[in-house]
């Protein structure tokens, strides 16, 4: 996988970020979020949160949930950020993170 410019990586993250957002607001599920300075913080109804933010220096995007934390490094192949452990698509593993904090299915995509 070659590796992206700083602004080509930024810019995807951004993108990812901004498709995450419209995601929940088309969802209609009962998760409030805030973006700042590039970290966006998902806030479900038991205060319960999920974070994903940039790793610039390893041009990854983290994810941290209950379940644990997750590194995903984008995949030009597929123009998506996979799990970096086995390839997992970032949305499998957020809807997977989010139905669970929601407690009810939420599909993100």
């Amino acid at each position: 996988m070659a590796g992206l410019s700083d602004s080509e990586f930024n810019e995807q993250v951004d993108a990812t970020l901004l498709a995450i957002e419209e995601a929940i607001d088309e969802s209609g599920a009962d998760i409030d979020y805030e973006n700042v300075s590039g970290i966006l913080t998902l806030i479900f109804e038991d205060n319960s949160q999920v974070i994903i933010n940039r790793q610039g220096p390893v041009q990854q995007l983290w994810l941290a949930a209950k379940r644990g934390g997750f590194h995903f490094n984008y995949d030009s192949a597929s123009e998506g950020w996979v799990l970096d452990s086995d390839g997992t698509p970032l949305f499998k593993i957020l809807n997977d993170v989010v139905s669970e904090q929601a407690g009810e299915a939420i599909y993100l995509d």
